[in-house]
Protein backbone atom coordinates (compact mmCIF):
# COMPACT_ATOMS: atom_id res chain seq x y z
CA UNK A 1 0.00 0.00 0.00
CA UNK A 2 1.12 3.58 -0.75
CA UNK A 3 2.35 5.41 2.31
CA UNK A 4 1.51 9.24 3.04
CA UNK A 5 4.48 10.66 1.38
CA UNK A 6 3.78 8.60 -1.53
CA UNK A 7 0.64 10.31 -2.30
CA UNK A 8 1.96 13.81 -1.02
CA UNK A 9 5.02 13.08 -3.93
CA UNK A 10 4.04 13.81 -6.79
CA UNK A 11 2.44 17.13 -5.56
CA UNK A 12 6.14 18.10 -4.32
CA UNK A 13 7.97 17.49 -7.52
CA UNK A 14 5.34 19.93 -9.25
CA UNK A 15 4.92 22.29 -6.98
CA UNK A 16 8.43 22.22 -4.05
CA UNK A 17 7.45 23.91 -0.55
CA UNK A 18 10.98 25.61 -1.57
CA UNK A 19 9.08 27.80 -3.70
CA UNK A 20 6.69 29.08 -1.26
CA UNK A 21 6.60 32.75 -0.20
CA UNK A 22 8.51 33.78 2.98
CA UNK A 23 5.21 34.52 5.11
CA UNK A 24 3.69 30.87 3.93
CA UNK A 25 3.51 27.73 5.87
CA UNK A 26 3.06 25.08 2.61
CA UNK A 27 3.78 21.75 3.81
CA UNK A 28 2.79 18.84 6.40
CA UNK A 29 0.18 20.46 8.98
CA UNK A 30 -1.05 17.55 10.55
CA UNK A 31 1.50 14.42 10.24
CA UNK A 32 2.50 11.09 12.16
CA UNK A 33 6.42 10.66 12.88
CA UNK A 34 6.98 8.55 9.99
CA UNK A 35 4.31 9.56 6.92
CA UNK A 36 7.06 7.98 5.18
CA UNK A 37 6.00 4.85 6.52
CA UNK A 38 2.45 4.78 7.18
CA UNK A 39 0.11 3.28 4.90
CA UNK A 40 -2.44 5.89 3.36
CA UNK A 41 -5.89 4.34 3.36
CA UNK A 42 -7.31 7.38 1.05
CA UNK A 43 -7.01 10.93 0.38
CA UNK A 44 -9.54 14.07 0.45
CA UNK A 45 -8.29 16.71 -2.03
CA UNK A 46 -10.15 20.19 -0.82
CA UNK A 47 -9.51 23.91 -1.18
CA UNK A 48 -9.76 24.89 1.77
CA UNK A 49 -9.51 21.70 5.31
CA UNK A 50 -12.56 22.33 7.35
CA UNK A 51 -14.07 20.28 10.07
CA UNK A 52 -16.63 18.97 7.65
CA UNK A 53 -13.77 17.78 5.41
CA UNK A 54 -11.92 15.96 7.98
CA UNK A 55 -15.47 14.29 8.85
CA UNK A 56 -15.96 13.41 5.51
CA UNK A 57 -12.53 11.79 5.27
CA UNK A 58 -13.35 9.83 8.28
CA UNK A 59 -16.43 8.34 7.09
CA UNK A 60 -14.47 7.48 3.87
CA UNK A 61 -12.25 6.16 5.83
CA UNK A 62 -9.01 7.95 4.70
CA UNK A 63 -6.42 9.40 6.70
CA UNK A 64 -4.87 11.99 4.57
CA UNK A 65 -6.60 15.47 3.22
CA UNK A 66 -4.15 17.81 0.62
CA UNK A 67 -5.66 21.22 0.53
CA UNK A 68 -4.61 23.98 -0.92
CA UNK A 69 -5.18 27.23 2.06
CA UNK A 70 -2.62 25.89 5.39
CA UNK A 71 -4.41 24.99 8.18
CA UNK A 72 -1.78 27.42 9.84
CA UNK A 73 -0.14 30.60 9.57
CA UNK A 74 1.29 31.32 12.60
CA UNK A 75 2.43 29.54 15.30
CA UNK A 76 0.31 27.44 17.72
CA UNK A 77 0.45 27.85 21.92
CA UNK A 78 -1.89 25.87 22.70
CA UNK A 79 -4.39 23.26 21.48
CA UNK A 80 -7.41 23.83 23.35
CA UNK A 81 -9.94 23.78 20.74
CA UNK A 82 -11.00 27.76 21.36
CA UNK A 83 -10.14 28.37 17.74
CA UNK A 84 -11.39 26.55 14.57
CA UNK A 85 -7.67 25.32 13.35
CA UNK A 86 -7.42 24.19 17.08
CA UNK A 87 -10.62 22.07 16.72
CA UNK A 88 -9.67 21.13 13.02
CA UNK A 89 -6.03 20.16 14.07
CA UNK A 90 -7.82 18.29 17.18
CA UNK A 91 -10.35 16.32 14.93
CA UNK A 92 -7.70 15.15 12.61
CA UNK A 93 -5.10 14.07 15.43
CA UNK A 94 -8.16 12.23 17.31
CA UNK A 95 -9.11 10.29 14.13
CA UNK A 96 -5.63 9.73 12.33
CA UNK A 97 -5.64 12.11 9.59
CA UNK A 98 -3.04 13.94 8.21
CA UNK A 99 -3.15 16.97 6.79
CA UNK A 100 -0.97 18.68 3.83
CA UNK A 101 -0.92 21.89 2.48
CA UNK A 102 0.54 22.81 -0.94
CA UNK A 103 -0.22 26.95 -1.47
CA UNK A 104 2.01 29.75 -2.57
CA UNK A 105 4.58 26.74 -3.84
CA UNK A 106 1.32 25.22 -6.10
CA UNK A 107 0.82 29.48 -7.25
CA UNK A 108 4.11 29.96 -8.38
CA UNK A 109 4.41 26.44 -10.20
CA UNK A 110 4.21 26.53 -14.05
CA UNK A 111 1.09 25.30 -15.31
CA UNK A 112 0.09 25.92 -11.48
CA UNK A 113 -3.29 27.59 -10.18
CA UNK A 114 -2.77 30.47 -12.16
CA UNK A 115 -1.81 28.43 -14.93
CA UNK A 116 -4.84 26.41 -15.10
CA UNK A 117 -6.89 29.46 -14.59
CA UNK A 118 -5.27 31.43 -17.58
CA UNK A 119 -5.82 27.63 -19.32
CA UNK A 120 -9.71 27.54 -18.52
CA UNK A 121 -10.12 30.71 -20.30
CA UNK A 122 -8.40 29.80 -23.32
CA UNK A 123 -4.97 32.40 -23.68
CA UNK A 124 -2.28 31.17 -25.85
CA UNK A 125 1.42 32.21 -25.50
CA UNK A 126 1.03 32.46 -21.78
CA UNK A 127 3.91 33.33 -19.56
CA UNK A 128 4.51 34.41 -16.08
CA UNK A 129 3.19 37.71 -14.94
CA UNK A 130 5.37 38.43 -11.88
CA UNK A 131 8.68 36.07 -12.07
CA UNK A 132 10.20 34.83 -9.04
CA UNK A 133 13.64 36.58 -7.73
CA UNK A 134 15.65 34.56 -5.99
CA UNK A 135 14.72 31.52 -7.32
CA UNK A 136 17.99 30.59 -8.46
CA UNK A 137 21.57 30.27 -6.73
CA UNK A 138 24.95 29.90 -7.89
CA UNK A 139 27.08 26.16 -6.88
CA UNK A 140 31.00 26.96 -7.20
CA UNK A 141 33.13 23.49 -6.12
CA UNK A 142 36.70 22.58 -6.51
CA UNK A 143 37.76 19.31 -8.36
CA UNK A 144 41.03 17.76 -8.99
CA UNK A 145 41.08 17.52 -13.06
CA UNK A 146 40.80 13.85 -13.25
CA UNK A 147 37.29 13.60 -11.49
CA UNK A 148 35.72 17.25 -12.80
CA UNK A 149 33.91 15.84 -15.76
CA UNK A 150 32.28 13.15 -13.57
CA UNK A 151 31.38 15.51 -10.53
CA UNK A 152 30.01 17.85 -13.30
CA UNK A 153 27.90 15.33 -14.70
CA UNK A 154 26.37 14.39 -11.34
CA UNK A 155 25.72 18.09 -10.52
CA UNK A 156 23.81 17.97 -13.74
CA UNK A 157 21.92 15.24 -13.12
CA UNK A 158 21.00 16.13 -10.03
CA UNK A 159 19.43 19.24 -11.37
CA UNK A 160 21.84 21.46 -11.63
CA UNK A 161 23.36 23.51 -15.18
CA UNK A 162 20.19 24.56 -16.48
CA UNK A 163 19.96 28.26 -18.05
CA UNK A 164 17.00 28.61 -20.15
CA UNK A 165 16.31 25.98 -23.14
CA UNK A 166 20.15 25.14 -22.58
CA UNK A 167 21.14 22.32 -20.34
CA UNK A 168 24.46 21.25 -19.40
CA UNK A 169 25.79 24.87 -18.49
CA UNK A 170 28.83 25.57 -16.13
CA UNK A 171 31.74 28.06 -16.46
CA UNK A 172 35.30 26.11 -15.09
CA UNK A 173 39.16 27.41 -14.89
CA UNK A 174 42.30 26.01 -13.46
CA UNK A 175 43.75 26.56 -10.26
CA UNK A 176 45.64 25.23 -7.43
CA UNK A 177 44.04 24.38 -4.03
CA UNK A 178 46.25 23.74 -0.75
CA UNK A 179 45.00 21.91 2.16
CA UNK A 180 47.10 20.12 5.02
CA UNK A 181 45.39 16.73 6.85
CA UNK A 182 45.65 17.65 10.52
CA UNK A 183 43.80 14.92 12.66
CA UNK A 184 45.66 11.48 12.60
CA UNK A 185 42.11 9.77 11.30
CA UNK A 186 42.42 11.70 8.15
CA UNK A 187 42.08 10.14 5.08
CA UNK A 188 43.37 12.37 1.87
CA UNK A 189 42.99 11.06 -1.23
CA UNK A 190 46.31 12.94 -2.14
CA UNK A 191 49.08 14.04 -0.24
CA UNK A 192 50.26 13.11 3.07
CA UNK A 193 48.50 13.67 6.70
CA UNK A 194 50.23 16.35 8.63
CA UNK A 195 51.92 17.57 5.08
CA UNK A 196 51.05 20.70 3.47
CA UNK A 197 49.78 19.87 -0.20
CA UNK A 198 48.82 21.65 -3.01
CA UNK A 199 46.65 20.14 -6.29
CA UNK A 200 45.86 21.18 -9.49
CA UNK A 201 41.55 21.96 -9.41
CA UNK A 202 39.27 23.15 -11.66
CA UNK A 203 36.83 25.38 -10.24
CA UNK A 204 33.59 25.15 -11.42
CA UNK A 205 30.22 27.44 -11.59
CA UNK A 206 26.82 25.99 -11.96
CA UNK A 207 22.98 27.35 -11.48
CA UNK A 208 21.00 25.48 -9.67
CA UNK A 209 17.44 26.37 -8.92
CA UNK A 210 16.33 27.03 -5.07
CA UNK A 211 14.58 23.44 -4.61
CA UNK A 212 17.68 21.04 -6.33
CA UNK A 213 20.03 22.52 -4.10
CA UNK A 214 19.90 19.84 -1.35
CA UNK A 215 19.96 17.08 -4.41
CA UNK A 216 22.88 18.92 -6.02
CA UNK A 217 25.15 18.97 -3.06
CA UNK A 218 24.56 15.65 -1.93
CA UNK A 219 25.23 14.59 -5.59
CA UNK A 220 27.99 16.73 -5.68
CA UNK A 221 29.58 14.68 -1.94
CA UNK A 222 29.09 11.21 -3.49
CA UNK A 223 30.98 11.39 -6.41
CA UNK A 224 33.76 13.27 -5.10
CA UNK A 225 36.87 11.48 -4.77
CA UNK A 226 38.04 14.34 -1.70
CA UNK A 227 36.65 13.33 1.85
CA UNK A 228 35.63 17.02 2.37
CA UNK A 229 34.79 18.85 -1.32
CA UNK A 230 34.86 22.57 -0.59
CA UNK A 231 32.05 24.25 -2.48
CA UNK A 232 30.03 27.69 -2.03
CA UNK A 233 26.56 28.51 -2.34
CA UNK A 234 25.78 32.04 -3.67
CA UNK A 235 22.50 33.73 -3.90
CA UNK A 236 21.40 35.36 -7.42
CA UNK A 237 18.90 37.95 -7.60
CA UNK A 238 17.76 36.98 -11.02
CA UNK A 239 14.32 35.98 -11.79
CA UNK A 240 13.26 32.54 -12.56
CA UNK A 241 11.34 33.37 -15.76
CA UNK A 242 9.19 29.57 -15.44
CA UNK A 243 8.18 30.46 -11.52
CA UNK A 244 6.18 32.74 -10.56
CA UNK A 245 2.82 34.92 -9.31
CA UNK A 246 0.00 35.07 -11.87
CA UNK A 247 -0.23 34.66 -15.98
CA UNK A 248 -0.38 37.01 -19.07
CA UNK A 249 -1.25 35.72 -22.37
CA UNK A 250 -4.14 36.20 -25.52
CA UNK A 251 -7.06 34.98 -26.28
CA UNK A 252 -7.23 33.50 -30.34
CA UNK A 253 -9.39 36.36 -31.30
CA UNK A 254 -10.13 39.88 -30.10
CA UNK A 255 -14.02 40.13 -28.35
CA UNK A 256 -15.63 42.68 -26.73
CA UNK A 257 -15.02 42.90 -23.35
CA UNK A 258 -18.79 42.16 -21.49
CA UNK A 259 -18.18 38.75 -23.99
CA UNK A 260 -15.25 37.99 -22.15
CA UNK A 261 -16.79 38.40 -19.33
CA UNK A 262 -19.75 36.26 -18.92
CA UNK A 263 -16.79 33.83 -20.09
CA UNK A 264 -15.07 34.16 -17.08
CA UNK A 265 -17.86 33.63 -14.90
CA UNK A 266 -19.08 30.61 -16.73
CA UNK A 267 -15.43 29.45 -16.88
CA UNK A 268 -14.69 29.91 -12.85
CA UNK A 269 -18.23 29.45 -11.86
CA UNK A 270 -19.08 32.71 -10.37
CA UNK A 271 -22.45 34.04 -9.83
CA UNK A 272 -21.20 37.88 -10.15
CA UNK A 273 -18.11 39.75 -11.07
CA UNK A 274 -17.45 42.89 -9.55
CA UNK A 275 -14.64 44.77 -11.56
CA UNK A 276 -13.41 48.48 -12.80
CA UNK A 277 -15.53 50.73 -15.45
CA UNK A 278 -14.35 49.14 -19.15
CA UNK A 279 -11.25 50.60 -19.81
CA UNK A 280 -11.52 49.35 -23.67
CA UNK A 281 -14.46 48.06 -25.92
CA UNK A 282 -12.59 44.72 -26.88
CA UNK A 283 -10.07 42.60 -25.37
CA UNK A 284 -7.28 40.36 -26.48
CA UNK A 285 -4.34 40.63 -24.05
CA UNK A 286 -5.42 38.96 -20.33
CA UNK A 287 -3.35 38.95 -16.80
CA UNK A 288 -4.71 36.32 -14.34
CA UNK A 289 -3.38 35.51 -10.59
CA UNK A 290 -5.79 33.34 -9.05
CA UNK A 291 -6.23 34.26 -5.35
CA UNK A 292 -5.32 38.06 -4.17
CA UNK A 293 -3.39 39.63 -6.64
CA UNK A 294 -3.74 43.11 -6.29
CA UNK A 295 -0.45 43.68 -5.73
CA UNK A 296 0.42 42.76 -9.60
CA UNK A 297 -1.97 45.43 -10.74
CA UNK A 298 1.28 47.46 -12.08
CA UNK A 299 2.69 44.55 -13.95
CA UNK A 300 -0.39 43.73 -15.45
CA UNK A 301 -0.53 46.82 -16.69
CA UNK A 302 3.19 47.22 -18.11
CA UNK A 303 2.80 43.82 -19.69
CA UNK A 304 0.06 45.18 -21.73
CA UNK A 305 -2.90 43.80 -20.63
CA UNK A 306 -6.21 45.06 -21.40
CA UNK A 307 -8.24 42.95 -18.59
CA UNK A 308 -7.02 41.35 -15.35
CA UNK A 309 -8.33 38.91 -13.38
CA UNK A 310 -8.13 38.40 -9.69
CA UNK A 311 -9.50 38.06 -6.06
CA UNK A 312 -9.55 40.56 -3.26
CA UNK A 313 -9.79 43.92 -4.52
CA UNK A 314 -10.29 46.52 -2.62
CA UNK A 315 -12.33 49.60 -3.06
CA UNK A 316 -8.91 51.91 -3.63
CA UNK A 317 -7.64 49.34 -6.07
CA UNK A 318 -10.12 49.71 -8.50
CA UNK A 319 -9.53 53.43 -8.77
CA UNK A 320 -5.05 52.20 -9.71
CA UNK A 321 -6.87 50.82 -13.08
CA UNK A 322 -6.55 54.85 -13.86
CA UNK A 323 -8.45 54.27 -17.23
CA UNK A 324 -5.91 51.68 -18.98
CA UNK A 325 -7.48 48.42 -17.92
CA UNK A 326 -10.49 46.65 -16.62
CA UNK A 327 -9.76 45.13 -13.23
CA UNK A 328 -11.78 42.46 -12.06
CA UNK A 329 -12.48 40.52 -9.04
CA UNK A 330 -13.61 36.71 -9.90
CA UNK A 331 -13.61 36.10 -6.05
CA UNK A 332 -10.86 34.05 -4.44
CA UNK A 333 -12.72 30.82 -4.05
CA UNK A 334 -13.74 30.81 -7.54
CA UNK A 335 -10.36 31.55 -9.02
CA UNK A 336 -8.19 29.34 -7.13
CA UNK A 337 -10.99 26.16 -7.45
CA UNK A 338 -8.82 24.89 -10.12
CA UNK A 339 -6.28 23.70 -7.34
CA UNK A 340 -8.24 20.78 -6.41
CA UNK A 341 -8.36 19.72 -9.89
CA UNK A 342 -4.81 19.79 -9.84
CA UNK A 343 -3.88 17.53 -6.54
CA UNK A 344 -6.32 15.02 -8.57
CA UNK A 345 -4.42 14.74 -11.55
CA UNK A 346 -1.08 14.84 -10.23
CA UNK A 347 -2.23 11.91 -7.26
CA UNK A 348 -4.47 10.00 -10.21
CA UNK A 349 -1.38 10.06 -12.66
CA UNK A 350 1.16 8.46 -10.32
CA UNK A 351 -1.11 6.06 -8.92
CA UNK A 352 -4.14 5.43 -11.43
CA UNK A 353 -5.78 2.77 -9.70
CA UNK A 354 -7.12 4.88 -6.81
CA UNK A 355 -10.91 5.58 -7.64
CA UNK A 356 -11.26 9.24 -7.98
CA UNK A 357 -15.05 10.78 -6.42
CA UNK A 358 -15.87 14.59 -6.25
CA UNK A 359 -17.32 15.68 -3.25
CA UNK A 360 -20.02 17.97 -2.95
CA UNK A 361 -18.90 22.12 -3.42
CA UNK A 362 -19.86 23.65 -0.14
CA UNK A 363 -17.33 26.36 -0.04
CA UNK A 364 -14.74 23.78 0.93
CA UNK A 365 -14.30 21.97 -2.64
CA UNK A 366 -13.01 18.73 -3.06
CA UNK A 367 -12.48 15.36 -4.67
CA UNK A 368 -12.35 11.42 -2.93
CA UNK A 369 -9.62 9.46 -3.85
CA UNK A 370 -9.83 6.12 -2.70
CA UNK A 371 -6.33 4.28 -1.71
CA UNK A 372 -8.16 0.90 -0.51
Amino acid sequence: METLYDIVEPIEAFAPVAWQEEWDNAGWQVAPTEPRTTPCSGVVAALDVTEEVIRQAVEAGCNLVVCHHPLFFRGVKRLVGATVQERIAAEAIRNGVAVYAAHTNLDVAPGGVSGRLAERLGLRGVEVLAPREKGVMKLVFYTPEAYVGRVREAVWEAGGGCIGRYEACSFNCEGAGTFRAAAPECRPFVGSVGELHAEREIRTEVVVPKERISAAIRALREVHPYEEPAYDLIPLALPDPRVGLGCVGELPEEVPVAEFLGRVARAIGASCLKHSPIASETVRRVAVCGGSGAEFIPEAMARGAQVYLTADLKYHDFQRAEGRITLVDGGHFETERQAVDLFCELISKKFPNFAVRRAGETGAVGYFFDGR
